[in-house]
């Protein structure tokens, strides 16, 4: 067992083969070169996968965008009320049902979307970039299909 003070020994002894462990602390390390990148704009991660996903189609509800995002409707709400605070998005009735809202992008929205997406990529690159782009391209294939396949029931 590594001593007390060998920090590096003991994280590779103890830590460092737990999947889970390294999928926590690269998201955690890519959040803080991210999240600098983001605020720039006034958004989080969770803000700009909101508008992401409002920009990606047709009009969608609340409730359809929370679906999309995998996240609960109390909290697609306040999502949708920051963003909607921050004149990025609003809320409407439905032109081919009235009885329906839909949440759209503003054209300030559609901007800094944009502008947002390229900080987010930018800080993406960055990050992986100690694993050169092939590795890169790799662990993203990798964590997609790890994804896709947890979604599917696999």
């Amino acid at each position: 067992m590594a001593e007390k003070g060998d920090d590096g020994a003991a994280f590779d002894e103890l830590l460092g083969a737990r999947l889970g462990y390294l999928l926590k602390h690269a998201q955690l390390r890519l959040a803080e070169s991210a999240g600098p990148a983001l605020a720039r704009f006034g958004l989080d991660a969770r803000e700009l996968a909101v508008l992401v996903v409002l920009a990606a189609g047709p009009s969608l509800s609340q409730l359809e965008a929370a679906r999309r995002l995998g996240v609960d409707r109390t909290t697609m709400v306040a999502l949708i009320d920051a963003l909607e605070g921050k004149g990025l998005v609003e809320r409407r009735r439905s032109e081919d049902d009235r009885r329906r809202n839909v949440v759209e992008l503003t054209e300030r929205g559609r901007r800094v979307r944009a502008d947002a997406e390229d900080a987010r990529e930018a800080a993406e690159r960055e990050f992986l970039a100690p694993l050169g782009e092939q590795d890169a391209a790799g662990l993203v294939k990798a964590l997609r299909v790890l994804v896709t396949g947890i979604r599917n029931g696999c």
